[in-house]
């Protein structure tokens, strides 16, 4: 990924690594300096190179100078800190660095361009964009997908629906935007539930996870406050938006791409560097399908423990990500925002099945199928 992006000799001068180790410059869109990827390389790193420039020596002569540039790089990943420091002909020319926050508000300036391939999953995905960027298909996905769940269920529970998913996909929506990313909103996919839409790639971890957790989380606020309202009113219809919309959300909280909890557990796992992490984190899942079980929430316990070995077997890949890793800190601050929204979730719909309502037992007995 793209750590700095500077001037050197009137010329753009960019640096690019990766937690396996592998580092490049290039000085004009040209590579200069490259680092192989080494487990066991030092925090400091001295990328050299010669710079060929023509010199004028009056009016008519000119010649070619070569001119040495080093560019030294104090590089860590976990906790992410940058510091630079260029020298040109031994002279510091230029020196600087960068932060973890810095990253999460900017985009890179060199965008890379992907290669164009003919497929009909390309066409399909040119298609959604070219459609995406009409304001009316937002209007004909979310009409689409009204027609699609009162047809399948009732029109009251249709605009139910569609309110729980509004809510959900706004929380990530106002994620995307806390961390600067420019966003197109949200759309509607029938029976597919709903997607938020970002121009901006996100640089790490910890975007990640917040962006992931928003939704369920404002999707939690919402079951919070139907809830709430059913304890002043004891109006059934409260009662049942809790219901729905806390099963909508756990089921969101799933450790399965490419839903929510996928991500935020792979963000998680993909940030510990040692197998003692890797172990802490494997006997927390352990004990999550126990738990799971014990209470009779067969389905959640087995969807617990398939998304949990998907993430572990790709554990091995984590170094050849480009996104920076959460420190000690945000993998202790995230488990627990994640354990704490999960429960709350599962809380509210044994709660309400508790009240003996068929229709409010319904999202636990879906739990314990």
């Amino acid at each position: 990924m793209e750590l700095f992006n500077t001037e050197c000799l009137g010329r753009p001068l960019r640096f690019e690594a990766s937690m396996a180790g592998w580092q490049q410059v290039f000085w004009d869109n040209k590579a200069v300096s490259v680092i192989e990827a080494n487990s066991e390389q030092p925090a400091i790193q001295s990328h050299e190179f010669e710079l060929k420039q023509v010199s004028h020596a009056g009016t008519d002569a000119e010649r070619t100078v070569s001119i040495h540039v080093k560019v030294e790089v104090d590089l860590c990943w976990q906790p992410f800190h940058l510091k630079y420091r260029i020298f040109v002909n031994d002279q510091l020319q230029d020196e600087g660095g960068r932060t973890q926050k810095q990253l999460e508000q900017s985009a890179p300036k060199h965008k890379v361009a992907a290669k164009a391939k003919i497929s009909i999953i390309g066409l399909a995905s040119l298609g959604f964009k070219l459609l995406k960027s009409a304001k009316m298909i937002k209007v004909v996905l979310a009409g689409a997908s009204l027609a699609a769940y009162s047809w399948l269920f009732s029109l009251p529970f249709a605009l139910t629906l569609i309110g729980c998913l509004i809510v959900h996909e706004y929380g990530h929506i106002k994620a995307m935007r806390y961390f600067g990313m420019k966003t197109k909103g949200m759309y509607l996919i029938p029976f597919m539930g709903g997607m938020a839409v970002s121009d901006d790639k996100i640089n790490t971890r910890w975007q990640n996870v917040v962006i992931s957790i928003m939704g369920p989380t404002f999707g939690l606020f919402m079951s919070l406050l139907a809830l709430i309202l059913y304890g002043l009113t004891d109006h059934i219809f409260f009662a049942g938006i809790a219901a729905m919309n806390a099963l909508l959300n756990l089921f969101n909280m799933l450790p399965i791409l490419p839903l929510d909890g996928g991500h935020i557990l792979k963000s998680i796992s993909f940030s510990m560097n040692s197998k003692l992490g890797l172990a802490v984190c494997a006997i927390a899942a352990a004990l999550g399908i126990f738990i799971s079980y014990s209470l009779g929430l067969a389905l959640f316990g087995f969807l617990l423990l398939i998304g949990s070995i998907e993430i572990f077997l790709e554990w091995k890949t984590r170094h050849h990500n480009d996104l920076i890793p959460l420190d000690r800190y945000g993998q202790i601050f995230s488990t627990i925002w994640y354990v704490v929204t999960v429960g709350l979730l599962i809380g509210i719909i044994w709660l309400l099945a508790g009240t003996g309502d068929d229709i409010l037992g319904l999202p636990l007995k879906v739990l314990q199928s």
